[in-house]
């Protein structure tokens, strides 16, 4: 727990400094002065700033994919339409949060090395969006759960990412989620409701 807790400060600190100046700006000594914490006791963590950032993105990748697992899991029975709205309104919130620092992060994956760690999260959602469409394949207009949890996937995470990259305004507009929906719905044969 104490261990947790010396990681979490500096992490906040570090996701603070690197929205304000970028990887490049980013030290542990900026970092260690806004967490309020020595030098050395970062570097007991933390040996340098691409540490900083690798454990920052995992954090934030896992936080987001918990909750979407979360959501999955909870919509798992509610009918179809609202099921797709509801996982969809939670990626594109998540994203609305800091969408400065899920910039930054994103520019930051393959500097610091950390795409196997997305790979990894990516396929267990993925295998989950296929097991629900697999268990409701007989509401659904597919032939295939698994390239269809694929295309799903990747459509609503590009359009998140796209978004929080080079629109972030759009986050917070109700019209992306509507026309996801309906993309997401068309595609798969639902009816709207």
């Amino acid at each position: 727990m104490a261990e947790c807790i010396a990681k979490s400060r500096p992490l906040a600190a570090t996701a603070r400094v690197l929205v304000k100046r970028g990887f490049d700006g980013l030290t542990t000594n900026a970092v260690a002065e806004a967490a309020g914490i020595s030098i050395g006791s970062l570097y007991q963590y933390f040996p340098n700033k691409e540490a900083l950032v690798a454990a920052l993105i995992e954090k934030h990748v896992e936080e987001m994919n918990s909750a979407i697992l979360s959501e999955l899991t909870r919509v798992a029975q509610l009918p179809m339409g609202e099921a797709i709205r509801a996982v969809i309104e939670l990626t594109i919130k998540a994203h609305a949060i800091e969408p400065e620092l899920h910039q930054v992060l994103t520019e930051q994956v393959p500097r610091v090395g950390r795409l196997g760690k997305l790979r990894e999260l990516d396929a267990i959602c993925q295998r989950m969006v296929a097991g629900l469409l697999a268990a409701r394949r007989d509401e659904l207009a597919i032939t295939d759960p698994e390239i269809t949890a694929f295309i799903l996937v990747a459509s609503i995470e590009s359009i998140t990412h796209r978004a929080a990259i080079f629109a972030p305004e759009r986050l917070r507009d109700p019209r992306l989620i509507d026309e996801a929906c309906a993309m997401v719905t068309r595609y798969l044969g639902v009816a709207e409701n």
